[in-house]
């Protein structure tokens, strides 16, 4: 029996999908797209001062071979040949920046995460030496300068963290953002790793000129950050190196297979969602909210806070496409601060229950503006704010609004991305974790005004990341031509409430975005963490 159930299945991908809050380690069939087994390890975040957050690459890689053992393990019981996974994708957080030392592998200082605020100072000194007329950090990154991206989160590095200076200096070290700390750890390490990114992550850290598709010198120059030390860039689709860990027995039955798909998330994610043409568009709700549209092989320039970003290249000599991004710093986030600072929930999905008890927020409205604001605004003297408070209200419309924080901020995403398109959105096609929140879903639609449409399968960000490691030249398992892609089973959220309704709610919001701005100062946050 054994032996049929292998033979049917045929080829199967891996996929390591190293995020925010969590790592997932999934395995698909390839002719079929069907998700075969998983395994989810929470990661923890550390908050050593207000505005830093970090995590310990250690455990971030830890986590990845936890995932990948467990997973096999299950795929062993259910009688499936692991031996039949010809190929292992790399979807990541992105921006979050890591430096470690290619003698010993260890890292130099923790990783400083995305959505890490200690670096405000840094930004502000080095805009004062951009031009006025000419933001050529804007035009050849497609970025703004925020405390997002990787550059200023290095230049906070090699200024502050001895080890790293020192590092730098006697050539010992390597920057990478996660995919490649991992990419480099799962090839061999110290013995032989491969030191790589793709054209998507790094086109995220503010070195990468996104027309010319490679590490920008004036931009290295601008933040000083030396040449040396950043990854060789590759396409999101070709065989980077080969598994190389010996440490344990069950990791260690993947060993030579290719590692041949690397994507930052939030292109994996418009890749799981086959968001291949011009015009096409995905909304992921993880930690926090990314709306990416593809707008095919030209670059677009916004004029209404989104930013520029490269949203695939499927192979060494395929054509690279772009896409516009909204970002919002603080979606499933809230959930989890929710739960773990307040402690109004025990777990995230009990905020569908408390959500769904009261049915409204009751004129309660929550600004999530952990991180400063991200698009539309990129205002980074704003904090989070919950207004409209009455006696009347409990927790339960805290957790509403919350929900709809989520909702409103994605309204406005997308309101800027139908400025920039010209072309309004019909529908909205969601993923993610927190798209299991039928409650969250439906007041999406509702805000929207627009249907929100789900797949069945919500790790389309795995599933991207998949598909790019198995179309991969000298791989070939996963054909991406648009007759061989599986139809897709989704669900459909219609808005249920009347568009004036959903009017008044979205300009209340916007009055209680502008409540949240211009709340702290650098002066006044330099203080706090010294």
């Amino acid at each position: 029996m054994a032996a049929t159930k292998k033979a049917v299945l045929g080829p199967l991908v891996g996929a390591v999908d190293q995020g925010t809050s969590s790592t997932r380690f999934l395995v698909f069939n390839s002719k079929t797209a069907e998700l075969l087994s998983h395994h989810q390890v929470e990661i923890k975040q550390e908050f050593p001062r207000e505005g830093w957050v970090e995590q310990d690459p250690k455990e971030i890689l830890m986590s990845v071979y936890e995932c990948i053992e467990k997973t096999c393990e299950k795929l062993e019981q259910l009688n499936i040949d692991i031996s039949n996974i010809k190929a292992i994708g790399v979807s990541n957080q992105r921006e979050t920046t890591v430096v470690w030392d290619k003698i010993t592998g260890e890292p130099l200082y923790n990783a400083v995460v995305w959505l890490d605020l200690r670096t405000q100072s840094t930004v502000e000194n080095l805009s004062k030496r951009i031009p006025g007329n000419n933001n050529f950090v804007k035009s050849k990154t497609g970025l703004p300068l925020s405390t997002y991206f990787s550059a200023v989160k290095v230049r906070w590095l090699l200024d502050n963290v001895r080890n790293v200076q020192k590092a730098v200096e006697e050539d010992r070290a390597l920057f990478g953002t996660i995919d490649s700390w991992l990419i480099w750890c799962l090839t061999g390490g110290t013995n032989g790793g491969v030191h790589c990114t793709d054209v998507t992550n790094a086109s995220r850290t503010m070195l990468f000129n996104i027309h010319s598709l490679e590490w920008d010198k004036e931009l290295c120059e601008f933040f000083e950050i030396p040449m040396k030390i950043l990854p060789n860039v590759r396409s999101s689709s070709e065989i980077y190196g080969l598994m190389k860990i010996s440490h344990s027995l069950k990791a260690g039955a993947l060993e030579g297979v290719p590692i041949s798909g690397c994507l930052g998330d939030q292109s994996a994610a418009l890749v799981g969602q086959m968001c291949f043409r011009d015009g096409q568009a995905k909304n992921t709700y993880g930690t926090g909210c990314f709306l990416l549209c593809n707008t095919g092989r030209k670059c677009v320039f916004s004029e209404h806070g989104l930013l520029t970003t490269v949203a695939y290249k499927l192979g060494r000599d395929k054509p690279v496409y772009y896409a516009l991004e909204g970002s919002v710093a603080i979606a499933g986030a809230v959930i989890r601060w929710l739960r773990d600072n307040l402690g109004i929930i025990n777990s995230s999905d009990e905020i569908e229950k408390l959500a769904k008890e009261v049915g409204t927020s009751y004129g309660c409205y929550f600004v999530p503006a952990f991180s400063g604001l991200y698009a539309p605004y990129w205002e980074p003297s704003a904090r989070g704010i919950i207004c409209g408070l009455t006696q009347f209200t409990n927790k339960c419309h805290i957790a509403f609004a919350a929900l709809e924080a989520v909702c409103f901020q994605t309204r406005e995403i997308l309101d800027a991305m139908n400025r920039d398109c010209g072309i309004p959105l019909s529908h909205l096609q969601v993923d993610g974790g927190m798209t299991n929140n039928k409650i969250l879903m439906q007041l999406q639609a509702d805000i929207l005004y627009i249907p929100v449409v789900k797949p069945s399968m919500p790790e389309t960000t795995a599933l991207g990341a998949a598909m790019a490691a198995g179309a991969a030249e000298g791989v070939g398992v996963w054909s991406l031509e648009p007759e061989d892609l599986s139809a897709v089973t989704m669900e459909r959220f219609e808005p249920q409430i009347n568009a004036e309704e959903s009017e008044i709610r979205y300009s209340t919001w916007k009055k209680a975005v502008m409540k949240s701005m211009g709340w702290v100062t650098t002066e006044s946050s330099e203080s706090v963490s010294s």
